[in-house]
């Protein structure tokens, strides 16, 4: 049973715990870097400038975020009554989210896809792709504004850009470390050291990557359940998310550095659907040739107890889209006997 103190004792528990691994690991770096370069400075010392300069990594990290996700999706943001319907849905939504208007932008991009982003609760964007709002009915657009706007709420965005950037330093250290240790003719005492550090870095890195794994498929979770709240109508985002996962693998993409931002991360999509239609003739129990909605009820039950969809998760950014849908289904009898907020969350 959840509910959104959960959610923000997570979101504490896990920075926390990254930042001691993070911090750990660092000193464990200075070590061995000291030892390595035979510097007159003490592991202690080495520790305090490493810790520096992570903290300024991740400050220019967090403050040039939004602009990198910008660039990098090609968004252009929207001048007041370009977009009606889509600006007066948000403006209300937001309002009874009891937060401040994102200022909105479009995606150039023909698939269904949305997210949210920034660095403050009053500096956010929410941006939709042009694919969304022609494939989308508007009950099903204002599903997923909710859903985004959810994340708002939560302060998501914010908690995910400090988290991301960590298991991302670790990333580049070990790179770095590890290419410079392969590509030493000198296999000293020193390169053994630098090979070592670069071990350490991987080791929290992949660590890292699976703590702010957990929390971003949390936070969709919540996210989900938010909009279910917010419009009252969780079979919205239900028959959103059905169609955005569809609409995704048709038009499979490459890996984008911002998929953990997306209501769907489109590379699951396309496995999952591809999944299920491998698997047809196993759900389709009267043979006619079409998972109605009873089969494909059965098939999203089944799929979600997989022991594959189980392990296959952990390395994902997002929950199975079928167990999103689940859990839109058993809140929806929550929302219809006048549930408050926070006793929504008790599904997840």
């Amino acid at each position: 049973m959840a509910s959104l103190a959960q959610l923000r004792t997570t979101m504490l528990a896990t920075i926390i715990l990254t930042l001691v691994i993070f911090v750990g690991f660092l000193g464990a770096v200075s070590i061995l870097y000291s030892a390595a370069t035979d510097m007159n400075l003490s592991p202690l010392e080495t520790l305090a400038g490493s810790f520096v300069l992570a903290l300024i990594f991740l400050g220019i990290q967090f403050v040039i975020s939004p602009s990198i996700v910008a660039w990098s999706t090609g968004l252009r943001y929207l001048k007041q009554g370009e977009y009606p319907w889509l600006e007066n849905t948000v403006k209300e939504l937001a309002g009874a989210s009891n937060i401040k208007m994102p200022r909105l932008a479009v995606v150039p991009n023909p698939t269904p896809n949305a997210f949210v982003f920034g660095n403050s609760s009053s500096k956010m964007t929410l941006a939709v792709h042009e694919g969304l709002l022609r494939q989308l009915n508007q009950d099903e657009a204002r599903g997923v504004i909710a859903h985004e706007l959810g994340h708002i709420r939560h302060r998501d965005s914010i908690v995910m850009t400090v988290l991301s950037a960590i298991p991302l330093l670790a990333y580049m250290i070990a790179r770095s470390t590890l290419f410079i240790s392969t590509g030493s003719r000198d296999r000293d005492r020193n390169a053994g050291y630098v090979a070592l550090a670069g071990a350490v870095a991987l080791v929290v890195y992949f660590v890292a990557q699976l703590l702010v794994l957990r929390l971003s498929r949390l936070r969709e979770h919540f996210a989900d359940a938010y909009s279910g709240y917010l419009t009252g109508t969780p079979r919205s985002l239900e028959s959103a998310l059905t169609k955005i996962a569809y609409g995704l693998s048709l038009r499979p993409e490459g890996t984008h550095g911002v998929r953990a931002l997306y209501i769907s991360d489109p590379a699951l999509a396309k496995s999952e659907v591809q999944g299920i239609l491998n698997r047809r003739a196993q759900y389709d129990l009267d043979h006619d040739g079409v998972l109605d909605e009873r089969e494909l009820h059965l098939a999203m039950e089944k799929e979600a107890r997989s022991t594959w969809t189980g392990l296959n998760e952990a390395f994902s950014t997002h929950p199975p889209t079928y167990k999103r849908i689940l859990l839109l289904r058993q809140i929806e009898s929550e929302i219809g006997h006048g549930a408050r907020e926070d006793e929504i969350y008790k599904r997840i």
